[in-house]
């Protein structure tokens, strides 16, 4: 069972402090989500834990399976089992889903490793039928002229296909409509149920957790998880917003 464990993380970007020491774990199988309003730190944390550059450590750990995470570059942690799906997927013109899916899973093995063409056919049917996704799909540019569902399927897709023991979905619901929301959560429960994947799923509205049913619910404001439950707090959340939440915790500190 692989563990991702976050231990009093503190962010900074452009001298200004973001995440002001936040702890979390996720682990294979688990499925939590992470709420909290605008500006609260919330893609930072993602981004931070693939480890994008433009995010500073100032202290704190990333650890996964109990190795500190913190120096290793993002391709590094993508081969340990950690995956980011992204809040705004890029386009890249000229490269097919297939091939871009093929080449990113030749990445994390050895050069005598390399997949096979019939055994990356076989692995992408079953994802595309897991998926219900249309086979001619992957035949297009990676992200070119997709809608906003049709790339965040891509990246379900894309999951399905790398089969991370992790994964983070930094504001997956971001720009869809009913039909692509349902989609997606679908496609992140179906993984979880047959792969065993854990996810934190980041987001600013609760109406992707109608769908994909968390285990683990954490608040993030201000920089720090200052709440945690399970459903129950995303229906508190439905009912009565985040300033209520705000003025509790401030009554408590």
């Amino acid at each position: 069972m692989a563990e991702l464990e976050i231990r009093n993380l503190h962010v900074r970007t452009e001298e200004r402090e973001i995440l002001r020491g936040v702890d979390l774990t996720v682990r294979t199988g688990e499925l939590h989500a992470l709420l909290g309003p605008n500006g609260s730190g919330k893609s930072t944390l993602a981004n931070t834990i693939m480890g994008h550059p433009s995010y500073e450590v100032t202290e704190g750990q990333i650890l996964f399976d109990g190795e500190e995470v913190n120096e290793l570059a993002p391709h590094e942690r993508a081969k340990l089992g950690l995956f980011l799906a992204f809040q705004y997927p890029v386009a890249v013109p000229g490269v097919s889903v297939a091939n871009f899916l093929r080449m990113a899973i030749n990445a994390q093995r050895g050069p005598d490793e390399q997949i096979k063409v019939k055994e990356f056919g076989d692995q992408l049917g079953h994802a595309v039928q897991l998926l219900d996704v249309d086979r001619a799909f992957t035949s297009r540019h990676l992200n070119d002229g997709f809608s906003g569902g049709e790339k965040k399927r891509a990246e379900i897709l894309q999951m399905a296909m790398l089969k991370p023991q992790i994964a983070v979905l930094d504001e997956t619901d971001s720009g869809l409509d009913i039909d692509a929301l349902r989609t997606v959560a679908e496609g992140v429960a179906k993984l979880h149920a047959e792969q065993g994947l854990g996810a934190l799923i980041i987001t600013h509205y609760q109406r992707i957790l109608d769908y994909v049913k968390p285990q683990f619910v954490h608040i993030l404001m201000d920089g720090r998880i200052v709440m945690r439950g399970g459903p129950e707090l995303v229906a508190r959340l439905e009912r009565e917003g985040y300033d209520p939440i705000r003025e509790e915790v401030g009554a408590g500190a």
